[in-house]
């Protein structure tokens, strides 16, 4: 069939000549395609400081979205020496002059939600329910969905000596229902009970019959359930119509979220000891609703050494006084398992391969200052396998077990950077190591982190 015949068809189709084609794509081209939004993405295996970054480009942004993930995201947001933590909501919450907005690809647990409401109101936070929108395309995690998790990593763990370290949180399983269509969203929450009641038993008696272990008290998760959709009703909006309106209305500042991070992508990350979503860019279109185009900025957040929670390949890792020094110098302890982290160096060819994937614009370097009492300071630049270097990251994980890495050496500065503001006072063996990453990954780096508050990020540029 030739391109014309297609050309010629698909004008037909659309009730006009091709002349009128032109004529109208010359004036759709005058149209903008609206608002951008800016995207906030982890370039390591998460917990990079996110929420730090978010929490800055929040305090200009009219709309905060979620995109991906569930509550087995944390992130701690200092305000005015008020710490917030966050699991499911956008950390825009916090500004009242700012629509947050949890979308379709987000899986949410209703009673976690709410937990996670009332533990934030009791720390300050007022007014949320006039700023929060929630997509009815989201999935639904059923207590019983997290139970699930828990045996399967028993089941893991028994079968295979190993499991994969996940919150128990439900997520997976939740993943698992929407790919399987098995899933319920929170439209079917907002329509007839009876209904939906029905398809949650027939879920559990599915899920029964894998796990007979499996012990669900159904009567008062569904009696729970009716409670909280008359609570979340008034937030309930169509979320495709929800961000077309939003980008295409008047100016926005319209920042996304992002959760888990490039190496815990379903796709893309150290699988199978990843999470259970797209956490690289294309999770905001899909999760979203969007189109590329209105793709904006995108920055990766990125600590100045790497860690890891849980189990899976880790290349980079420093089983010695040196993890131990990261690892206690940068509190690293997980927001939502209260896990150990596990440290070591800065891994540049993830953070390349991270980039591959996302198209970092930019990128955000935190966490500077737990490096300021070291000696010296190494950074990963390469793969090695039977001494011959690997031109990629590689996909699998016994491979990805054996590499070697080979590292570049940095004098370390042994001065406190905690109080520095501006790149200037930052000392220049500091500066020297941070233009060394920015080089070699190809990407601005856009501000750098020397603590907790969003008062220690120093802008660049």
């Amino acid at each position: 069939m030739s391109d014309s015949f297609l050309s010629g068809h698909f004008n037909m189709s659309l009730g006009r000549s091709a002349n009128d084609h032109k004529s109208a794509a010359v004036k759709r081209a005058r149209n903008d395609s609206g608002n951008k939004v800016a995207v906030v993405l982890g370039a390591q295996w998460g917990d990079e400081g996110k929420g730090k970054v978010v929490d800055l480009l929040a305090t200009e942004s009219d709309v905060v979205c979620r995109c991906q993930g569930g509550n087995n995201a944390g992130h701690t947001v200092v305000v005015d020496e008020e710490e917030y933590d966050f699991h499911l909501l956008p950390s825009g919450i916090i500004n009242t002059k700012c629509t947050s907005f949890i979308g379709n690809g987000v899986v949410i647990h209703l009673p976690g939600l709410f937990e996670e409401i009332d533990k934030n109101e009791k720390r300050g936070l007022k007014g949320w329910d006039k700023r929060l929108v929630i997509s009815d395309r989201a999935h639904i995690v059923f207590d019983f969905h997290q139970a699930v998790d828990g045996l399967q990593e028993v089941q893991r763990q028994a079968q295979e000596g190993q499991n994969i370290g996940t919150t128990k949180k439900g997520i997976g399983p939740t993943y698992a229902c929407k790919a399987s269509r098995t899933g319920l969203r929170i439209c079917d929450l907002m329509a007839d009970f009876g209904e939906f009641s029905t398809r949650v038993k027939n879920l559990v008696l599915q899920y029964q019959s894998m796990y007979p272990a499996l012990k669900v008290d159904v009567e008062s998760e569904l009696k729970k359930l009716k409670d909280y959709a008359e609570r979340i009703r008034p937030l309930i909006r169509d979320g495709v119509y929800f961000m077309y309106d939003a980008i295409h209305g008047p100016p926005k500042k319209i920042l996304v979220e992002g959760a888990n991070a490039a190496l815990l992508d379903i796709d893309f990350g150290t699988y199978p000891f990843v999470t259970s979503s797209n956490c690289t860019v294309g999770g905001v279109c899909t999760g979203l609703g969007i189109p590329p185009a209105n793709i904006g900025e995108v920055y990766g957040v990125s600590k100045a050494y790497t860690t890891r929670v849980g189990i899976g390949a880790f290349p980079t890792e420093q089983l010695n006084a040196v993890g131990e020094l990261l690892q206690t110098r940068g509190h690293e302890v997980g927001v939502t398992t209260g896990r150990k982290r596990r440290c070591g160096w800065l891994d540049l060819v993830i953070l390349k391969y991270a980039h591959m994937i996302n198209g970092f614009t930019a990128i955000a370097l935190t966490k500077l200052d737990i490096l300021d009492v070291l000696d010296e300071i190494k950074v990963g630049v390469a793969y090695k396998i039977n001494g011959k270097r690997v031109p990629y990251f590689p996909a699998n994980m016994e491979v990805l077990q054996k590499v070697e890495v080979e590292y570049e050496t940095f004098p370390g500065w042994k001065t406190d950077t905690s109080a520095v503001r501006k790149w200037s006072d930052l000392p220049p063996k500091a500066q020297n190591y941070i233009r060394f990453v920015e080089n070699r990954i190809g990407v601005p780096i856009k501000w750098v982190g020397v603590g907790k508050s969003r008062e220690c990020m120093i802008q660049m540029f």
